[in-house]
């Protein structure tokens, strides 16, 4: 009987090290094909459907949709269409089943930076007789050479090697045995040397996910840790022996009230907020879209010595402009376009709002210039807000603008913008003007140095060659990082914006 292959939750590219399972693609028991997409995730950039890299049938499903999975961490079991026939059907909780492979690999993904961590026995399951772990250095040659394969799909713009859906060399099958409780894989020097590949620092001493994860939540420090294992290998039972010395005497079991297990989503809470004196009603998890922005944003604030300009404009002769175009047939770009274009120009005038600020290790810093302008936008989505960026927006017209934001607008509302096309921007311009405000000290996407923000454009009294009249007024306002400009550069671009807005054929000879 073949042993199920386990796909760990790839590494998702961007630095991102966890995800939320949205929905299961597959069930128990279906048969799947290579490539075959078997779930939705989201990250904090955006919704993602993962590929498998093994076709057979599906024996398990690691996770609940609304479940957030660290990067390693088993996915989904898939027993090869070979041995399916032989297989034994999945265990309930507690049943004899195969041991949890510790040198589980995410080959399939093939994704850059990937890390292949090996996946340590979860609740419940039964580890494998020493005859298994003697087996230990043919696995981890099949790991190596699984890791040379790949499926060939795309996984948020990372292309895998492979894509033929060639069958890979299944691990030799272990036996399994019924033990109280599971206990950790016990790898040979030869996987040892390999997974310490994976993991950078001292961590490679750890194999284990959960390990790590149960570290990392209790504040234990694995870098001055002595394991127990094998070739000092940290095992769960050394984590669990610093966290017992170290915890407060635990109260009687029979005064112990067990906590109602709390669905992912916001749920009702009981009790009384000891601060207001009100009845909590609900408490909400801060994760995905809304955990990144929040980080992202806590990040400026605390790091960036912002300052903020404005200017009220008088935008009568674009929008005459843009009304005067649609008589020809074709559509109008949108007045962000209009307005995009105008604010690369700008960024050409005065480069030092295209900037960035990189501190080293001693803490001498740089400013970073750019040949080039990747200009971001603030979109609003179901997920919350994101910036989207177009590359190379100072080559492009009014029109091909406005048909790249309007593309990239859609993608981020779909949950399908890559890393590259959220994370990549330069400046952010930034549509306020859509909820019907007229201005916004707005916070600067870090590690950008500048964030133009447009108001609403309204009816206002205007002075025109000394006499009063009725114009289309909008505000634009320019939040910047004194630290890479002085206030006369960030006044000369918001200026310079304001004049294009007010005249605009200068520069729109390209719509």
């Amino acid at each position: 009987m073949s042993e199920p292959r386990v796909f760990l939750l790839p590494d998702l590219g961007e630095g991102l090290t966890e995800a939320e399972l949205v929905a299961w693609h597959v069930s128990v028991g279906d048969e799947i094909v290579v490539d075959q997409p078997i779930a939705e995730v989201e990250t904090a950039k955006s919704a993602v459907e993962v590929p498998s890299p093994y076709a057979g049938i599906v024996t398990e499903l690691h996770g609940k949709p609304g479940e957030t999975l660290d990067v390693g961490k088993p996915l989904i079991s898939v027993t090869p269409v070979a041995a399916a026939d032989d297989a034994a059907p999945a265990p309930s909780p507690g049943s004899i089943r195969p041991a949890d492979d510790a040198a589980g690999s995410d080959s399939g993904t093939g994704l850059p930076n990937a890390r292949k961590l090996a996946s340590g026995p979860s609740s419940g399951s039964l580890d494998a007789t020493p005859g298994a772990a003697s087996s230990a250095s043919a696995e981890a040659e099949t790991y190596r050479e699984e890791e040379k394969a790949g499926s060939g799909n795309v996984l948020i713009g990372y292309g895998t090697p492979g894509g033929h859906g060639q069958a890979r060399r299944t691990r030799a099958p272990k036996t399994a045995v019924a033990l109280a409780e599971p206990a950790e894989p016990k790898p040979s020097e030869d996987d040892l040397t390999l997974l310490r590949t994976r993991v950078p620092g001292k961590l490679g001493a750890v194999i284990s996910p959960l390990v790590r994860r149960m570290a990392r939540e209790h504040g234990v420090d694995l870098g001055g840790l002595r394991g127990s294992g094998d070739s000092g290998l940290i095992m769960r039972r050394d984590v669990e022996a610093v966290l017992k010395s170290a915890a407060p005497a635990v109260e009687p079991e029979a005064t112990r009230v067990a906590e109602p297990e709390r669905p992912v989503e916001t749920v009702e809470a009981q009790g009384r907020d000891p601060r207001t004196g009100l009845a909590i009603s609900a408490r909400t998890p801060v994760r995905g879209v809304r955990k990144a922005v929040a980080a992202n944003m806590s990040r400026s604030r605390s790091e960036i010595p912002e300052a903020t300009v404005w200017v009220d404009v008088d935008a009568t002769a674009l929008m005459e402009l843009r009304e005067g175009l649609k008589p020809g047939g074709a559509e109008a770009p949108g007045l962000l376009a209009f307005i995009a274009r105008f604010v690369t120009a700008g960024l050409k005038k005065y480069p030092e709002l295209n900037t960035r600020i990189e501190t080293a290790e001693d803490g001498s810093q740089e400013i970073v210039s750019f040949d080039g302008i990747n200009l971001g936008f603030a979109a609003q989505t179901e997920r919350g807000l994101v910036v989207p960026s177009v590359r190379g927006a100072e080559k492009l017209s009014a029109r091909e603008l406005d048909a790249e934001i309007r593309r990239l607008t859609q993608v981020a509302r779909d949950g399908k913008a890559t890393p590259a096309e959220l994370g990549s921007g330069t400046f952010t311009l930034n549509n306020y003007g859509v909820f019907g405000v007229d201005g916004s000290a707005a916070i600067i996407n870090h590690p950008e140095v500048g964030i133009l923000g447009v108001g609403r454009i309204i009816d206002k009294p205007w002075v025109v060659n000394g006499e009063l009249a009725v114009r289309k007024v909008t505000e634009l306002t320019l939040t910047f990082d004194h630290r890479v400009c002085d206030g006369g550069t960030a006044g000369g671009f918001l200026r310079f914006v304001a004049d294009a807005i007010e005249n605009p054929t200068s520069l729109l000879a390209d719509i």
